[in-house]
């Protein structure tokens, strides 16, 4: 199976902050014979790295720290993500929680305070739209047995 999954996750330095967030959980998956298809919809949007932090707002804009609006970036990512999740036949998506683009049930609040709301990123929820299922990474071992049915 091909599973679309944060680059960010598999220590790709591509967060805001120019690092990596490597997911050792992610291994499993790789080690049970899956794909994994990395992809960062920010830098697909065509933001660079680094970056300002940036949050959703209510009503879906994405602003950045400095107020600029980048929701244009967001959308064009979330849009190369899907192609990606489509080109390689992906069903599942590992996600990196809380992010603008890619959290998923949990967001920050859009006041740069750290105040999580219920909500889902500009890919995330795009992904879900056309019948990916999305899982953050706090989910992986979860995945997995629902994958093999084993514990571990």
């Amino acid at each position: 199976m091909h599973i679309l999954v944060s680059a960010c996750l598999l220590g790709e330095p591509c967060r805001y902050d120019g690092t990596g967030k490597g997911e050792p959980a992610l291994e499993k998956l790789r080690a049970q014979g899956h794909t994994l298809v990395p992809v960062c919809p920010e830098v697909l949007g065509g933001l660079p790295t680094p970056r300002s932090p940036a949050e959703r707002q209510p009503g879906g804009r994405v602003v950045n720290r400095e107020g600029q609006d980048v929701t244009g970036e967001y959308r064009a990512g979330a849009e190369r993500a899907l192609e990606a999740a489509r080109a390689h036949g992906c069903t599942l998506a590992i996600l990196k929680e809380r992010s603008p683009s890619c959290g998923r049930g949990q967001i920050y609040d859009g006041t740069f305070s750290g105040t999580l709301v219920p909500g889902s990123g500009v890919a995330a929820r795009l992904l879900e739209e056309h019948g990916v299922r999305v899982y953050g990474e706090s989910q992986i071992e979860e995945l997995l047995k629902r994958l093999t049915g084993v514990a571990f």
